[in-house]
């Protein structure tokens, strides 16, 4: 006779403690205010965001419509122990509808250490939306209505980060910034650092794909960047291939973001493989001079460095 899973023990009871909150039963759309937006809401530092794009921080949130992925990252903080591995997907209006709900909820402790006037601009005026909470958002089958809605005739800006595995949304999808996580050069590297839930070979041939695309999202208005987690140990030595892919695709920004011991991840990696600030540096150093970008900006507290393309 098989023993009931306990409530404590499923996906969404976990995520719950986990500071998650879900929009719906049975869907993991989700919003999570992040640290940043925390700090900033109640008068400190704001995110890397803030210093490279203008973004006011505590006025971001930060949300999934679902998170469901189709890779296992070693170097991800999310819990694979945890996964939502199905539910209900919601309309587009649904998601929107809860978002407020649920980021007040999310923000509601930090509220008795907040100016009124900054607490009500998180809460009922946000103006931007970053869909890079966890979970790959492509996987969602109405996300480029969603982020139509969600810029609202371009009153909000909208924040996309996507592992590049669904290049028929990516050429769908029209958000003010796209993000393609690029974490490998090859295929071989690609399946030891992103693990894919699917043949390698055409999951890597579509990630290429995507890319190909980030000139032709460029033309439509959107601002592309690429996004390299750098982990000391399986991708900190190959700018040579980091820099031919950055040279063909020819985003407007590139980010160099060191690998963090966070999380579910450190049952994955070790301590030993964050790269202090200036491994980060001479890897983001040597790849601007192997293509054609400048190093724009850094945040050392997010160990991030930013390139952009010379005009």
């Amino acid at each position: 006779m098989s023993r009931k899973r306990s409530p404590a023990s499923t996906p969404e009871t976990s995520l719950h403690r986990q500071g998650y909150n879900f929009i719906a039963d049975g869907s993991s759309a989700a919003v999570k205010p992040c640290m940043w937006c925390k700090r900033a809401l109640r008068g400190g530092d704001s995110c890397y965001k803030h210093q490279f794009y203008g973004i006011d921080t505590w006025k971001c949130v930060q949300m999934t419509p679902t998170l469901r992925c189709n890779q296992r990252c070693l170097f991800c903080w999310r819990s694979m122990e945890h996964e939502v591995v199905s539910e209900k997907e919601l309309s587009p209006e649904e998601i929107i509808a809860g978002i407020p709900k649920m980021q007040k909820k999310g923000l509601s402790g930090d509220k008795p250490y907040t100016d009124p006037e900054r607490w009500d601009e998180a809460v009922n005026h946000p103006t931007q939306y970053a869909l890079s909470l966890s979970g790959e958002p492509t996987l969602y089958t109405k996300l480029p209505e969603l982020i139509s809605l969600l810029r609202e005739n371009n009153k909000h800006s909208v924040f996309v980060v996507s592992n590049g595995t669904i290049p028929s949304i990516i050429e769908k999808i029209h958000p003010t910034q796209l993000y393609l996580s690029v974490d490998a050069v090859d295929e071989t590297s690609y399946e030891r650092i992103c693990r894919p839930m699917g043949d390698v070979k055409i999951m890597w041939g579509n990630i290429k794909a995507s890319l190909s695309l980030l000139q032709k999202k460029e033309e439509e208005g959107t601002r592309t960047a690429i996004r390299i987690t750098l982990v000391k140990g399986y991708n900190d030595t190959n700018e040579e291939g980091f820099a031919k892919i950055i040279e063909e695709a020819q985003p407007i920004f590139v980010e160099i973001k060191g690998y963090m011991y966070l999380g579910y991840s450190r049952m994955r990696l070790e301590e030993t493989n964050v790269p202090d600030m200036e491994t980060i540096r001479s890897f983001a150093k040597r790849v601007a001079q192997l293509c054609n970008y400048d190093i724009m900006d850094e945040n050392v507290p997010s160990r991030v460095i930013c390139l952009k393309r010379k005009t």
